[in-house]
């Protein structure tokens, strides 16, 4: 079903290193039948989905495009006069929010078995799951660091060059932390995290580097760094920071002008399906969004009810992305990032 390694060949150099890459065209006959999925999600959930799709919806060929939630989306951006993407699958409402000038609303077949304040007012995305922030910890590696229990234990200069978390200009993932952090910790909780912490450039990098014991800190969402867990690697554990986390649903949208047409829309209906989610459940960890299914019977993660959140507000982290992402550069640079 999925045509990964041909489109790839056919799209080369369309990663996260960048933007530049050719235009593909696809022929009359192929345009109801192929989507462009653009996914900043790992492998082992992108194949949950098109093992659903193979059987569900036979007669359509996805691709799939991978690189950071910030960097397809600045993609979709630049590519808005000739549109290439269908379906650009997932980011924060706080990412997303500042490109819904290139979102097609869409309201998906499914969708009163999601909750309404998981879906746009005004149907431009809809939540395929939900993420909890957590830090992922290499116990063989803290030495004699005490392990931490809250994000205000992160701000102890002890733990200086030993956290790593993603460069939230790329990374809905780093975004969502980050600006959760300030909320909880204020300016100088942020700017002290600043001095900690490595920025890299992918969410991917923050959690090979932890479960390869170059860092025993990062800072992540817990369905990425679960799958360590559930893999046997026994010295990497999961916090739920005591002071509270962040948690905040990831969206799919339908792009502006999608090529896929018809066929773009029954690829957003599958992301929303029981079958798809609860696959993306049991085989990613991803904490689905629908009402009809129970995490607890599925996968070992605690129940959201026993988790401590810190609200955030999405809606006023989409409209202040622009001056976060300034404030962090400059910490982040004055710190040596």
């Amino acid at each position: 079903m999925t045509t990964r390694i041909t489109r790839r060949t056919a799209l080369a150099g369309i990663t996260t290193a960048g933007l530049a890459a050719p235009v593909f065209v696809r022929s009359a006959s192929a345009q109801a039948a192929q989507v462009v999925l653009y996914t900043s999600n790992p492998a082992q959930a992108v194949e949950a989905v098109t093992d659903v799709a193979r059987k569900a919806l036979p007669n359509i060929k996805v691709s799939t495009v991978t690189g950071g939630s910030g960097q397809l989306l600045r993609r979709i951006e630049a590519e808005a006069a000739k549109t290439q993407a269908d379906v650009f699958w997932t980011s924060s409402a706080n990412t997303l929010g500042a490109f819904k000038q290139f979102y097609e609303p869409y309201k998906v077949k499914d969708a009163d078995a999601i909750l309404p304040a998981l879906r746009h007012p005004e149907n431009l995305w809809t939540a395929a799951n939900m993420h909890v922030a957590v830090l992922m910890v290499n116990t063989a590696q803290i030495g004699g660091l005490p392990a931490p229990k809250t994000y205000a234990d992160l701000l102890d200069p002890k733990f200086k060059g030993k956290l790593i978390i993603a460069d939230p200009a790329n990374s809905s993932t780093g975004y969502t932390i980050l600006w959760g952090i300030e909320k909880l910790l204020g300016a100088d909780g942020l700017k002290a995290l600043a001095n900690n912490v490595k920025q890299t450039a992918s969410a991917p990098t923050v959690l090979r580097s932890v479960a390869q014991g170059e860092f025993p800190v990062g800072l992540t969402f817990e369905s990425n760094a679960y799958g360590y867990v559930a893999g046997g690697q026994k010295e990497i554990s999961l916090v739920y920071p005591a002071d509270g986390t962040f948690t905040t649903p990831e969206f799919y949208t339908l792009i502006k002008g999608a090529p896929g047409g018809t066929a773009a829309r029954q690829v957003c209906d599958l992301l929303a399906s029981k079958d798809v989610q609860t696959a993306l459940l049991e085989i990613a960890f991803r904490r689905p969004v629908r009402t009809d299914i129970e995490v607890g019977k599925i996968v070992k993660l605690p129940e959201l009810s026993t988790i401590k959140v810190f609200a955030t507000d999405e809606a006023d982290a989409a409209a202040q992305r622009k001056s976060f992402l300034e404030r962090w550069a400059a910490l982040a640079a004055a710190a040596g990032n």
